[in-house]
């Protein structure tokens, strides 16, 4: 390979080419593996470097006072650039800095990032480092300095050439072709490796394959039979279960250094006698029970000794692969039962390969569709599943993307698939024939609305994370308009040639009858004449309601972004105008919705006597959005018009978007219909499900049984193997104000500064609100800077995981700063987080319109309704800190609402029995100190 590249890397004081300035810049000039030049420069900003960039590369104020401008080293850079290709790492970035110096205009450029999600997408993290850890490069220095990044990105190339090269011909000559029609910056690396390969072609025995669109899914053989269900189910034994984990069991034999938990025997005994009794049972285990393997051993020998399945459902799709992936595996292997699991997500996690040919014979639009497509076509043939978590999404282009070829697309059916023998298919195949079903609370919920369309059949069901229930069911039937989503529809009608209408039109004139013909254009064109009346009307409703909605924000806040549709605020002076405007705009819309609805069942009379091209496509594509059109306009109709007692409905303003929104006030009657009163069995667990409330300090399941109607389920609660007694410190500030009180932001400030330093980082600190976090953020930055700690917040614009993983690199001297998102789901074993940090207790925003309406069905809403839900998210974040046995460290609570209000008891009293400190805040970073180095050995 014989061109000439130059692999470049800029650090910068920001993001902003427009704002911030390169601190640092590196140019290696290559070709094949021979490097020709290397050049490196510190860089004079000529304004102060902020401290996080200054933690992130090394580089200080006082190593760049000497350097020289860029304005000096322009001419040196613009010779080294020369007219060669430039490669790097998120190149755009670079360039960007580089151009906003007059730099680097005339050269081609290919980015190793996306290359990188193309031909490494198991490494399923993308940034330099990760890939450079995934493909096993030797240490260069470490990360974020301009000359390490610049060598690590030359490495990362060669490594991507190799990979290159081992596609084959038709891969290649696919890519290249279809890079060349979109003008892709990536195919010039593409053509090389082709070149390069058709070099030796013949001699391999390689042929062209220009023009050949093999189908490149190889649906899997699908092993086992549909499940026949004992007609009287077989107890289980449940002594012969619990043996399995005691001591000396066959877990104990299998697995050297498995632990003997008793609460781990109590819940299995529990799950087991609910399945042999057709029970419902409410199951908290805390953090260290080993939940997973207490339902899945009784769930898996009740399904295999009688034909049954049992559908778990869990919250996050993390939780769903570790059960697929590591649980039911080792269970299997340990066991020897012939036990299927399978798992089923969402129609859109699916490839639709259909529509996918249908992109390969148009070619891709963007360079989004461009690099997804090409990472499909080098996936695909490999793929078991289809399944999109099997690659990387990395971007909202890349997102778009995949809608538009995935197993959700309206146009996507179930006669299709199956005659396709597509992935979702597949995956409805071994859902049917397997013991047991894993999925997530979404789905679950789409199962339950459509009574049983999407699952097959089953009565024993078990929900992992079930603290999660209510929000999920209350999301699923939730309903969201808006402007751009209405217009989207509108669109496919007033388009004469390019919308779905004029498509219609055309594909029925060229096969029906004149007649038949003449009547469809009547129809399209009574179509699109509402429908250009009615974009009109939308625009106007829209700016109607903006107009309305900012005078409420005016009177209430001018923070304000939801506003909910009271009946108070429905007989404010200007709604009426809202009402005259919807009124015409849904008679405009109803039109609409019935014509697609006329011209769709057209579509289906024809196909019985004339072939229309893509008949299947273009029905399902009509069905589709006279549905959602008309779902909209009955939904806007009661949200403008008609309410219903039964529903929360609200405005929501964001920046220049409205958007309109509603959702049931109960889900408790709907939870009770479809789960528990139609299932046999059914098992809810989740580390949290009780809390406090109603004036009660204890802890008990009363909360959850009336917000999910589970009025008869049985309880168990066991507590975590866990010793907190001896593990965790609860440090209760005593001295600090409340929280909106003078000095309280002051105080915290310095006891996240002294924790941090008694630790040297290692220190996550929650929060309940952005601003409030980011406030705190830069008021401790410097300070944690100058002590050689890293401030990483959540508003930096990093992602939670990349937070995460530098949160958890060891060595690292880091304090995280995180809101909602950090309070659960995030796991860091091990020394990285010793500290934990609550700023405020997580009370729900007052003025959300769910958790207001819902509030207002409470005689005392703050007792019955604010503190359990707040309890609940207390404890998730609690959990945090303690993730195995061998964990250790402090939690400080720095609302002192916890001390001096009497329901700060409720809170107290469902944490696990902790060594409990109250102390002032000037004595943290000594008593911390004193902790971390107590002697171990004396128990307490």
């Amino acid at each position: 390979m014989t061109t000439t590249y130059v692999a470049v890397d800029v650090e910068t004081t920001g993001l902003d080419p427009g704002r911030d300035a390169i601190i640092e810049v590196a140019a290696i000039t290559f070709r094949g593996a021979d490097v020709l030049d290397e050049f490196a420069s510190l860089v004079n900003p000529l304004v102060d470097i902020p401290p996080f960039i200054s933690q992130l590369t090394t580089i200080t104020d006082a190593m760049v006072a000497d350097a020289p401008t860029l304005h000096t080293l322009r001419p040196k850079l613009r010779a080294k650039l020369g007219d060669n290709v430039l490669i790097g790492h998120n190149v755009d970035f670079d360039l960007g800095f580089l151009r906003a110096a007059q730099l680097a205009f005339g050269n081609r450029r290919i980015d190793t990032l996306t290359l990188a999600s193309i031909l490494v997408p198991e490494a399923g993290r993308f940034s330099l480092g990760a890939l450079a850890d995934h493909l096993n490069f030797p240490s260069n220095g470490g990360n974020h300095r301009a000359l390490n990044d610049a060598e690590q990105t030359v490495e990362l190339f060669l490594a991507l050439q190799e990979r290159a090269l081992a596609l084959s011909l038709v891969q290649l000559e696919e890519i290249v072709e279809a890079g060349r029609r979109l003008g892709w910056p990536e195919t010039l690396f593409f053509e090389e490796a082709l070149a390069e390969r058709a070099l030796h072609a013949f001699e391999r025995g390689e042929l062209r394959g220009r023009g050949q669109l093999q189908r490149l899914y190889i649906p899997p053989k699908v092993e086992g039979s549909s499940l026949t269900p004992a007609e009287k189910p077989a107890p289980l034994d449940v002594d012969a279960l619990t043996a399995l984990i005691s001591p000396g069991g066959r877990f104990d034999r299998a697995f050297p250094g498995f632990e003997h938990r008793p609460q781990q025997v109590d819940m299995l005994s529990t799950v087991a006698g609910a399945f042999n009794e057709g029970r419902h049972v409410l199951v908290e285990a805390g953090t260290g029970t080993g939940k997973s393997l207490g339902y899945l051993l009784p769930a898996a020998f009740w399904a295999t000794a009688n034909g049954r399945r049992v559908v778990i459902s869990t919250n996050t799709i993390n939780l769903q692969d570790q059960l697929v992936d590591k649980d039911i595996p080792a269970l299997q292997e340990t066991l020897r039962l012939d036990v299927r699991a399978a798992i089923r997500k969402g129609r859109s996690n699916y490839i639709c390969t259909r529509l996918f040919q249908q992109m390969r014979r148009a070619g891709p639009g963007s360079a989004d569709e461009m690099a997804l497509y090409a990472r499909i076509l080098l996936w695909l043939p490999h793929s078991q599943t289809g399944d999109v978590g099997e690659i990387a999404l990395r971007t909202p282009g890349e997102r778009l993307a995949w809608s538009k070829i995935n197993g959700e697309n309206p146009t996507c059916t179930s006669d299709q698939c199956a005659a396709e023998n597509c992935p979702l298919h597949i995956a409805r195949r071994r859902a049917e024939m397997a013991h047991l079903v894993i999925v997530n609370h979404s789905l679950l919920l789409a199962d339950l609305r459509s009574s049983g369309l999407v699952l097959p059949e089953y009565a024993d069901l078990i929900i992992d994370e079930a603290h999660h229930l209510e929000a999920a069911v209350t999301d699923g039937l939730s309903f969201r308009a808006d402007r751009r989503s209405l217009e989207a529809i509108l669109v496919e009608v007033t388009r004469p040639k390019a919308g779905l209408v004029g498509n219609t039109q055309a594909r029925i004139a060229a096969v029906a009858a004149a007649e038949i013909s003449q009547t469809v254009d009547a129809i399209a064109d009574r179509m699109r004449t509402e429908a250009q009346t009615a974009t009109m009307r939308t625009e106007e409703f829209f700016m109607t309601l903006d107009f309305f909605l900012r005078g409420q924000e005016r009177e209430r806040s001018q923070f304000a972004a939801q506003i909910r549709l009271t009946p108070a605020v429905r007989t404010q002076p200007d709604y009426h105008l809202i009402e005259e405007s919807w009124t015409d705009l849904s008679r405009l819309y109803a039109v609409i919705a019935k014509g697609f609805q006329k011209l769709a069942q057209t579509v289906a009379d024809l196909s019985h006597k004339a072939g229309i091209e893509g008949e299947d496509e273009l029905r399902a594509a009509l069905t589709s959005n006279g549905q959602l059109l008309e779902e909209a306009r009955l939904n806007i109709d009661a949200l403008v018009l008609k309410p219903d007692a039964g529903m929360i409905y609200w405005a929501e303003q964001f920046k220049d978007t409205i958007s309109l929104h509603a959702a049931p006030l109960h889900v408790g009657p709907l939870v009770e219909q479809h789960i528990f009163q139609s299932k046999e069995t059914v098992v809810l667990t989740s580390a949290t499900l009780r809390t406090a409330g109603y004036g009660r300090a204890e802890s008990t399941f009363d909360y959850l049984r009336d917000r999910l109607h589970a009025h008869d389920a049985d309880e168990l609660a066991v507590g975590s193997p866990f010793d907190y007694k001896n593990s965790t410190l609860l440090y209760l500030v005593t001295d600090i104000p409340e929280p909106n009180q003078p000095g309280y932001q002051r105080m915290l400030e310095a006891a996240i500064v002294d924790t941090a330093t008694a630790l040297g980082g290692r220190t996550l600190v929650l929060f309940t609100a952005n601003n409030h976090l980011s406030q705190t953020a830069t008021a401790i930055e410097s300070t944690l800077t100058a002590r050689n700690i890293t401030t990483l917040a959540q508003t930096q614009g990093m992602s939670r995981q990349q937070l995460l993983e530098q949160f958890r690199r060891e060595g690292s001297r880091t304090v995280l700063l995180g809101t909602r998102s950090f309070w659960e789901g995030v796991d860091v074993p091990g020394p990285a987080l010793t500290a934990l940090i609550i700023a405020k207790l997580p009370f729900d925003v007052p003025s959300d319109p769910i958790f207001a309406a819902r509030s207002e069905t409470y005689e005392s809403p703050f007792f019955e309704y604010s503190i359990p839900e707040a309890v609940l998210r207390f404890r998730q974040g609690f959990g945090r800190l303690i993730r195995r046995g061998s964990d250790e460290g402090v939690v400080l609570v720095l609302d002192k609402r916890l001390l001096t209000k009497r329901y700060g008891g409720m809170f107290l009293e469902a944490l696990p029995g902790c060594t409990v400190l109250r102390q002032r805040a000037d004595r943290i970073e000594e008593l911390i100190g004193r902790w971390m180095t107590r002697d171990r050995s004396r128990k307490l």
